[in-house]
């Protein structure tokens, strides 16, 4: 209860201003990024023949205090250069009784357009996404890596130039029946489109020597949905800190915080701590 407490009021403390003023940095300075982003995921794929392993933490909070903690591990194929997917499991204490594994999800990414130039590229993917889930629905919110039982299916378009990369989503999102008898309500819109905007920018080195360094980079995203029902919406920002380690590892820090809503949400509000390590060469 005292970590609960603490967490809190360190997060009270991240200002609107503060958020904002990290977006700026990231176009303050001309550009190499990595176009990897905490909260979304780019056009680009994987190594291919890699395998990657990737544990998400999420410290979420009501508007009681109560912390929700999901917990998020994956398991991820790079099949070749275009194909890549993921096999993810939700476990989570929202329902009390302390943590329990509420359902997973397979992901598919095809990446079908590459234009390569010297230091830019530009590219661009569609996916896939169907989960199912035990919890029962308790949100307007559709979310179906964590909340609901339904598939998404999406585009994504990322551009690299030098240091930074921009990337930008659009998706279809459709909410189902959560096992085993919790019947999505009648009255609830269940379906939604979702949107995204990401830019990140490589900090850190300021000059390469070799792939053992660590790389920093920040970045900050946008997230967005709008109810195809009610016409209800929601926009989040995202600011994030993102470290590389050996070209292998990776750790991410992100903060979650809603700009707008009028959508019943649960928890919109927390911090985000992944961690991810990648085996090349392995088939």
């Amino acid at each position: 209860m005292r970590a609960q407490t603490t967490m809190l009021t360190i997060l009270k403390h991240f200002s609107m201003k503060a958020i904002f003023l990290a977006g700026a940095v990231l176009f303050s300075v001309a550009a190499h990024a990595q176009e990897l982003f905490v909260f979304t995921e780019p056009a680009s794929n994987m190594a291919a023949n890699s395998v990657g392993v990737r544990d998400m933490n999420a410290f979420m909070f009501e508007k009681d205090g109560t912390l929700n903690y999901h917990n998020m591990p994956e398991l991820m194929w790079g099949i070749n250069k275009n194909w890549m997917v993921h096999a993810q499991a939700f476990i989570s204490n929202r329902q009390g009784g302390g943590l329990l594994t509420e359902g997973g999800s397979l992901y598919a990414k095809y990446r079908f357009f590459s234009k390569d130039n010297l230091q830019s590229h530009f590219r661009m993917a569609a996916y896939g996404r169907y989960s199912i889930n035990r919890a029962d629905i308790h949100q307007q919110e559709l979310e179906t890596m964590g909340h609901n039982t339904g598939y998404e299916l999406g585009l994504i378009g990322t551009q690299l130039l030098h240091k930074v990369a921009i990337s930008s989503s659009v998706s279809y999102e459709r909410a189902l029946d959560n096992m085993p008898d919790y019947k999505f309500p009648a009255a609830e819109s269940n379906s939604a489109v979702n949107y995204t905007f990401s830019a990140g920018k490589l900090m850190l080195p300021k000059k390469y020597t070799n792939f053992n360094q660590t790389n920093v980079n920040l970045m900050v995203e946008l997230l967005g949905q709008r109810l195809n029902g009610n016409g209800l919406s929601y926009l989040d920002v995202a600011p994030s800190i993102q470290f590389i380690i050996r070209s292998q590892a990776r750790i991410d820090i992100g903060y979650r915080r809603q700009i707008y809503s009028d959508m019943a949400r649960t928890a919109p509000n927390g911090v985000v701590v992944k961690f991810e390590y990648n085996f090349f060469n392995v088939f």
